[in-house]
């Protein structure tokens, strides 16, 4: 789950991490009231779930609360890389001397936390690392033993940071460390972190917190910002479900992460196109079956709906009679192409037979997955 700068900046700062002053609006008149109360010089940022918006035209400075109030008109309802702005984050202008970068991420190759710092900043940071990468540098922090001050010293020599400033890098670099440990975060960085006369101060925060941590995180779930997310996820969210929506048009139910992913690749080899990933878990009543189809069939664009289903702990009696329930109690206007494989194969597959002698329902069994694929995508075409 991604947060907005604004949020990122609110608990950044209760960690002692110094941002400038700002004010969400929601309305331009909202903006000029913020932009009074900071003294007319604000920047305008567009507050978008999205990495870039300073290039793409969703930052901007202005220099007087009638101009704060001329691009705020521009920026409503401005639509930046597939993201409509409904919120921008009034702040305060600094005095910037200098830019730099922090941040902390998983390193899963490392088995670890990679801590990286930079003596240059800003949005041209990915040309920078490629062009100058002796101003960057990284550790790799074990998680079992926390962050030692040696591997905060090693990355601020070796980056070149002004020996200077390194007291006060230090202290945010352990903020930022207890943050991302403190809310199971996978990203936490600053960027650009910026000199000014009144010190080291965060002009940009990202906060991204793991999904499969938020149950021990309610304080954050709240935070969650359901216009930035598709409404078919937030539904299937809300169910239980792991669904990602997709741009094709072929629905795809599976159970398990890696067999989903590979029914999603033969359809692509197929020459089809997936129209989400959807793992219904192992174990997978017939209810939630039920309530997967449901949520496939929201998307408009489903043409057919592939189920790959190789039991284990998911049993395909089962699925077989969420298959028929969902037959039961909705409209399914599209065809389905079932593969049932392992756990309760005959039973499931006997459930579907009896079924559909006493319904004349659209449901194309197949044996394999290959031919479920191929299947699927002559039936989407």
């Amino acid at each position: 789950m991604r947060l907005h700068e604004y949020q990122a900046k609110q608990i950044f700062a209760k960690y002692g991490i110094k941002i400038p002053r700002g004010k969400l609006a929601t309305n331009v008149e909202e903006v000029k009231r913020a932009a009074e109360e900071l003294g007319g010089k604000v920047v305008l940022k567009s507050q978008i779930l999205v990495g870039g918006r300073g290039k793409a035209g969703g930052i901007k400075l202005a220099n007087s609360v009638d101009e704060a109030v001329e691009i705020a008109k521009d920026l409503f309802g401005k639509v930046i890389k597939g993201h409509r702005v409904e919120k921008i984050y009034v702040e305060e202008q600094l005095n910037i001397k200098k830019e730099m970068y922090v941040g902390l991420t998983l390193d899963r190759a490392e088995k670890g936390i990679a801590l990286i710092v930079s003596s240059v900043g800003g949005m041209d940071i990915e040309e920078i690392a490629a062009e100058h990468p002796e101003k960057i540098a990284r550790v790799t922090i074990n998680p079992l033993y926390g962050l030692f001050d040696y591997q905060i010293r090693e990355v601020l020599y070796k980056s070149g940071m002004p020996k200077e400033l390194h007291k006060e890098l230090t202290a945010i670099i352990k903020s930022l460390y207890k943050i991302l440990v403190d809310h199971e975060a996978e990203l936490t960085e600053i960027n650009p972190l910026v000199l000014t006369d009144k010190g080291l101060y965060a002009a940009d925060a990202r906060l991204n917190v793991d999904d499969n941590a938020l149950y021990r995180h309610p304080e954050l779930k709240e935070l969650r910002d359901y216009t930035e997310v598709d409404q078919i996820e937030r539904i299937a969210e809300e169910k239980g479900l792991n669904y990602v929506k997709l741009d094709g048009n072929i629905g795809v139910i599976a159970n398990g992460a890696g067999m989903s992913m590979s029914t999603m690749d033969l359809i692509y080899l197929e020459g089809g196109k997936p129209a989400n990933f959807l793992d219904i878990g192992g174990g997978a009543s017939s209810e939630v079956v039920k309530e997967a189809i449901k949520t496939i069939l929201m998307d408009k664009n489903v043409k057919v709906i592939f189920m790959n289903i190789f039991g284990g702990i998911t049993r395909c009696d089962e699925v077989a009679r969420g298959l028929v329930k969902a037959f039961q109690e909705i409209e399914v206007p599209v065809p389905i192409v079932l593969r049932l494989a392992g756990t309760n194969e005959e039973e499931g597959r006997k459930i579907i037979e009896d079924f559909l002698e006493k319904e004349k329902k659209n449901i194309i069994v197949v044996e394999t997955m290959e031919e479920g694929a191929k299947k699927a995508v002559e039936l989407a075409r």
